[in-house]
């Protein structure tokens, strides 16, 4: 979706339960979850002291950028992706803090499962939000959707202490669009006989796959509202915008959405990268950056139960150029070394000089680690992978520094923080 939809606010409480009664929610199988303001969320919690004031999450250098505000840092403005000094500048005083992904991860992984342990049919979209089909899961917990969705936001809070938005609604497009109009902490039900009432006062920015170039022509055509897209005649509406994207919106707008929810959607690819305080010249410093990434990256795959046949790295320069570079490896691989190897092969011979701002390593052509078959069984990558298996045990019992590679110990590269990608 494009900018932020809303109802008009005399149709708001046609959708939220009055004196504890939701509306109708009979054909309601489609919940849209999704966390606010996770990652500022999850440090509150840590932090409770800091629930009055806003908080900022995100690399916290001169080239950093926000991943999470919490509500109050955004009544100034302060928005994901907007550049950490911009944020400063709307509100010097706010607390910033840099990310902890790995315990983002495990609130994550925590909440999930909660999700799973009311349906199977969960399909994450990313650590913070998912669809779940509760259409099989009513009869078995003597629930209503509605009193499911009220069902995940208690379990949510009580086991995590960070709260969650949840639409409920006949499809995926309605539930995601009426969690978003419920934040924070809200709930909103779509019955099915009023989807259209819902839909059509919504700005045409509101339908999926509709970004701001998108909405800003067809404004200019006249198509302000869903309700003005959903009254266009088809064949009209074709000619005005092609065929695909025509037939895609008319449906959405006439409350038309047939996804089902997918429970396993198979990640693409696996990888870490930085952005730099400084721009660096240095091939050393970048080649240990290269092995930090390589770290990180092989201990999701790990963590995962994934193997990777192709190792990329990306390379952004200080003019802003960006390359990226591959090799294929014979065989799928999670280990640290053989990663590493191969990315720093590739800065080494494929990746021209110059002062870089950005470096990265992705993994990609993943399988599972089960079905990736080890050829060479006398390789010495054995040694590394039980080297690596032994580290990520120590990690997780004593923490993420416990066990580092020798020269990632010395004096590193002042460096900020990316926001965490959506799963692929």
């Amino acid at each position: 979706m494009g900018r932020s939809a809303s109802l008009p606010r005399g149709l708001v409480d046609r959708f939220r339960a009055r004196d504890g009664v939701w509306p109708d929610d009979t054909g309601c199988r489609m919940l849209h979850v999704d966390m606010d303001a996770f990652y500022a969320s999850v440090e509150i919690r840590e932090r409770p002291e800091l629930a009055s004031v806003p908080v900022v999450v995100g690399g916290v250098g001169g080239r950093g950028v926000v991943c999470s505000a919490n509500y109050i840092a955004r009544e100034y403005g302060v928005r994901s992706a907007m550049p950490t000094a911009h944020a400063r500048r709307l509100i010097p005083n706010a607390v910033y803090l840099p990310p902890q992904f790995d315990l983002y991860q495990e609130v994550s992984r925590g909440v999930m499962a909660i999700f799973r342990d009311i349906t199977p049919l969960v399909e994450p979209l990313s650590l913070d939000e998912a669809f779940l089909d509760v259409g099989g899961a009513l009869r078995r917990l003597g629930l209503t959707p509605g009193g499911i969705g009220e069902l995940v936001r208690s379990r949510v809070f009580a086991d995590h202490g960070v709260s969650c938005s949840v639409g409920v609604a006949p499809t995926k497009f309605l539930a995601k669009l009426a969690s978003g109009m419920c934040k924070p902490d809200g709930m909103m039900v779509v019955p099915s006989s009023d989807v259209l009432d819902f839909l059509h006062p919504l700005p045409v920015s509101a339908l999926w796959g509709v970004g701001a170039k998108t909405a800003a022509r067809l404004e200019e055509l006249g198509l302000e509202t869903v309700a003005d897209v959903a009254r266009t005649p088809l064949p009209r509406l074709r000619r005005m915008i092609g065929v695909a994207l025509a037939e895609h919106l008319f449906a959405l707008a006439s409350g038309v959405d047939d996804r089902a929810v997918v429970p396993t959607s198979r990640e693409k690819s696996i990888g870490a990268e930085e952005t730099f305080e400084v721009d660096h010249h240095d091939r050393a410093l970048l080649r240990r950056e290269l092995l930090r990434l390589s770290e990180r990256s092989t201990g999701s795959l790990r963590a995962k139960g994934l193997r990777g046949r192709t190792v990329s790295i990306k390379v952004r320069f200080s003019d802003f150029t960006t390359i990226t570079r591959s090799r294929t490896l014979p065989v799928s691989t999670d280990v640290t070394q053989e990663v590493y190897r191969t990315a720093a092969e590739l800065l080494d011979t494929q990746v021209p000089p110059g002062a870089v701002r950005l470096i990265g390593v992705r993994i990609e052509g993943l399988d599972n680690a089960d079905s990736a078959q080890q050829l060479i069984f006398d390789a010495p990558e054995r040694g590394w992978r039980e080297a690596d298996q032994a580290a990520d045990q120590a990690r997780s019992r004593f923490g993420s520094l416990a066990v580092r590679p020798a020269s990632l110990l010395r004096e590193s590269p002042e460096r900020t923080v990316e926001p965490e990608p959506k799963p692929e």
